[in-house]
């Protein structure tokens, strides 16, 4: 196997605490043995929107957090000039980088956590993600991968548990004819990646900063004074596009690896946290999940979740101004 060095990097912030006290050590027992680093970059810069729920009461939480993790290397996201010019040197050709998308989301925060990793090759992951199989040898195999396939940009687990198929349920893609549980994917996901950056400079160069294309979504990134930016994530999948380049998920050699992301927060989710980390980690997965790579009905209930999203609207908000 491939011996080149990775970083495992999470991207926190404040509003992330709650999920992440659990999470956070989940993801790092997963990769740990992997990984010649473990970087936890810390995004305290405040945005508006959803993105800012429970700012100041996780704010000290998720710092705190972040220092218990053993072996990690911890970095508050630097949003001065210099670090601005660093970044933007290595992934947007000396244009000026965004601080959040048009939603109040992270942008700046994964230029910057790539940038500060200490090696080339990157494990990104969100700080809601989980993790199962538990391979130890994922890293290894995607990099072996990605050095024998050019037009490979980005790689990442399976999404979501393996079904008997081996189809995905949700996501569109091309099931890889010579690999069982592995897809080729058009559109690249912020949430969890693997990426070479010497792939990235040799293959794409720069990314250019853009607005949304919808004009409701320019619209509310107006009204809720937040940049009009584009999400990172369509910014590669056009490139990757253009470039004849793709997206590959893949299991690996058993148990192999795949990922988890709930949609939506809410107190089933977090009265069940414990037990999903514990089901995740066992693989205990009820049929309905397997090829979902968000957690579905069958293990959460999301309607309390789903009725806060509609009464907390952008133009709600805006509304009772």
């Amino acid at each position: 196997m491939n011996s080149r060095s990775a970083t495992l990097q999470v991207n926190l912030s404040p509003s992330d605490w709650r999920h992440a006290s659990l999470l956070l050590p989940h993801q790092v027992r997963t990769w740990r043995g992997q990984v010649s680093e473990i970087l936890l970059t810390v995004d305290l810069h405040r945005s508006a929107g959803r993105f800012s729920a429970g700012w100041e009461a996780g704010r000290d939480r998720i710092m705190g957090l972040a220092h218990s993790i053993e072996g990690a290397r911890v970095e508050v996201i630097d949003y001065g000039a210099e670090a601005r010019a660093r970044v933007s040197a290595e992934f947007f050709g000396g244009a000026p980088v965004p601080e959040k998308d048009f939603r109040g989301g992270p942008y700046y925060a994964y230029f910057f956590g790539l940038n500060a990793a200490s090696h080339e090759l990157v494990l990104h992951t969100d700080a809601d993600i989980f993790f199962g199989g538990g391979s130890q040898t994922w890293i290894s195999e995607a990099t072996e991968r990605m050095a024998s396939r050019r037009d490979l940009l980005v790689t990442a687990p399976l999404p979501g548990p393996p079904r008997a198929d081996g189809l995905l349920t949700q996501l569109r893609s091309a099931p890889d004819p010579e690999s069982p549980h592995a897809h080729y994917l058009e559109a690249m996901s912020t949430r969890v990646f693997f990426i070479d950056r010497q792939r990235f400079r040799s293959a794409i160069g720069a990314l250019t900063p853009r607005p949304p294309p919808s004009l409701r979504n320019r619209v509310k990134a107006l009204v809720e004074r937040n940049p009009d930016a584009d999400l990172p994530e369509h910014l590669f999948t056009s490139e990757m596009k253009a470039r004849g380049l793709v997206r590959y998920d893949f299991l690996g050699s058993l148990p192999g690896m795949w990922s988890l992301h709930p949609p939506y927060r809410g107190a089933d989710f977090y009265e069940k946290l414990p037990s999903l980390v514990a089901r995740v980690e066992s693989g205990d997965m009820p049929d309905a999940q397997r090829g979902d790579h968000d957690i579905n009905a069958s293990l959460v209930d999301w309607s309390d979740a789903l009725a806060a999203l509609a009464r907390n609207r952008w133009w709600r908000r805006i509304a009772s101004r």
